[in-house]
């Protein structure tokens, strides 16, 4: 075991103190692999990326990963900030997923569209704060919120465009856990809600009568984590999508009846009450992580986006109401990965790069996860779930 001050014989990756974002550092670290591994990397060398763009976004930086880009749709949206048909495109390597979304965009097109509704939204950071006993950590709790307004004014003085909407307490114990919930703007918000959360905590920390610590992350804003928490309070976009199916149409396209539809849903809800399910539909990580490849997101973020709740109805008149919630939809349509060349390009596809435009691409995640639900629970009623894997999915002979 190596101590400290003792030479271990790590050989380190090559780096310009100077300027670390050229071509020619990317390519020095590819005969770096090159030399330590014997691996070539002609793919990962090809990109169009210039690497001056680059800083804030990687480290290190020898190349490019290079996901298949695919197109589905049009899928009419008929929300408050997605209105019209769009053209989508998931970056994804399992065959199949393309086609049996745009069989999805089309059942919901051709029914009329999805209606999207953004209903909240909040980003969290939760610091805790510990004192010597409980009933000092009630009282300190008390204190937090006579002086929320001056909390208020040292969070929100880090940031152009991150509010301070309320604080969430909870105890346990000597310790007062504070979810500091932050409206981010166009952004995801989560370096954000860090930077304005520790100068709230400074503030408090000075100003209290008392002793008292703090950690600035106490774990229960859950970062890139799922939790219970943000299914009932929200982190990121809460987004529904609904539609309703058109028995005829449903018909004609999946040859499922939404009867059997509606019987299926029965037994799937058993079965994820069953094994405690962070979703009770069929594939919302599916839809969300090759949106978030194609157009910058964190794509961390799905451990959280892709809790979601199915709610449907069958109808008098024979038709299908469907919805999906998204209570943690995560999403930026500005900074991050998000103004890189082609993330940028496919956010421009959609009408959602830049200021103002988030509310809108969280509508469109939803309404594509509620297009892969129709089309794959389709198709395992169908029957046609195995055999297009067989027919799409496969590159082996």
């Amino acid at each position: 075991m190596a101590t400290a001050g003792v030479e271990t014989g790590r050989v380190k990756v090559p780096r310009d103190p100077d300027n670390d974002y050229t071509h020619d550092a990317a390519a020095r670290r590819r005969d770096f692999v090159r030399a330590q591994t014997g691996a070539e990397l002609s793919h990962i060398g090809e990109y169009s990326l210039d690497p001056s763009t680059l800083p804030g976004n990687i480290e290190n930086f020898m190349g490019a990963a290079q996901v298949p880009i695919g197109l589905a749709g049009p899928i009419r949206i008929n929300g408050e900030h997605a209105r019209g048909d769009f053209y989508v495109p998931p970056a994804t390597s399992e065959g199949t997923l393309v086609a049996s979304y745009n069989r999805g965009m089309r059942l919901l097109t051709e029914s009329g569209g999805v209606q999207t509704t953004v209903v909240e939204e909040h980003m969290q950071r939760a610091p805790v704060f510990v004192l010597n006993d409980a009933l000092e950590a009630r009282e300190f709790g008390a204190w937090v919120d006579e002086n929320s307004e001056q909390i208020k004014q040292a969070a929100e003085a880090t940031t152009r465009s991150g509010k301070l909407t309320y604080i969430g307490q909870y105890s346990i114990g000597p310790l007062r856990y504070l979810r500091f919930n932050y409206t981010s703007g166009d952004a995801a918000g989560q370096n954000m809600t860090g930077k304005a959360t520790f100068a709230a905590c400074e503030w408090i920390q000075q100003h209290y009568p008392g002793n008292v610590r703090y950690i600035l992350s106490g774990n229960i804003d859950t970062d890139k984590k799922h939790s219970r928490i943000n299914m009932l309070l929200t982190r990121g976009k809460r987004v529904i999508a609904e539609v309703v199916l058109k028995r005829d149409v449903l018909k004609g396209l999946m040859g499922v009846d939404t009867s059997t539809l509606f019987w299926s849903r029965q037994i799937q809800m058993a079965g994820s009450f069953l094994v405690g399910s962070t979703n009770n539909g069929a594939h919302a990580a599916n839809a969300l992580t090759a949106l978030f490849i194609a157009t910058g997101q964190d794509v961390a973020n799905v451990s959280e986006a892709h809790a979601g709740i199915s709610y449907s109805q069958l109808l008098e008149n024979g038709d299908y109401y469907w919805s999906i919630t998204l209570p943690a939809l995560i999403v930026a349509t500005y900074g991050g990965g998000t103004g890189l060349a082609t993330q940028r390009e496919c956010l421009e596809m959609l009408g959602c790069y830049g200021a103002g435009k988030v509310r809108k691409f969280a509508e469109i995640c939803a309404a594509v996860v509620l297009a892969g639900e129709t089309s794959l629970t389709s198709a395992i009623l169908a029957g046609d779930w195995v055999t297009s894997h067989d027919q799409l999915g496969r590159n082996r002979p």
